[in-house]
């Protein structure tokens, strides 16, 4: 079974370390994120959940504190935040506090562009 909780960030970024000089990407750009963290497991028999969902709360508002209205590339980890990586980064954080994260999904909606990332 799969639980899952979605939030939202405000961040900005570029991309000069990994594209042609005049991409875009390299100049300094934001965008507004969505993100879906997917939990696995089967629910205890005693509560009846995979995770509880205020854990999770907790544990999303500790990386939007990071994220949302931040500039990416000065983060540990994410001098280089594609989409990818900012899945990668969230997988990470999460994993260390529950290992039923399994899935970690980041899109740039307005752009029609995303990310899934099911764990290495």
């Amino acid at each position: 079974m799969q639980i899952f909780k979605k939030f939202t960030f405000e961040a900005a970024h570029h991309l000069a370390a990994n594209v042609e000089a005049g991409h875009p990407y390299s100049r300094l750009h934001g965008h507004s994120f969505s993100a879906e963290i997917y939990f696995s497991g089967n629910p205890d028999k005693k509560t009846g959940w995979v995770i509880d969902f205020a854990l999770i709360e907790q544990h999303i508002e500790d990386i939007k504190k990071d994220l949302d209205h931040g500039y990416l590339n000065d983060l540990e980890g994410l001098s280089n935040p594609t989409l990818e990586n900012i899945a990668i980064w969230i997988w990470e954080r999460l994993y260390k506090v529950s290992t039923k994260v399994s899935k970690v999904v980041v899109m740039r909606g307005s752009c029609g562009e995303g990310c899934i990332y099911e764990g290495p």
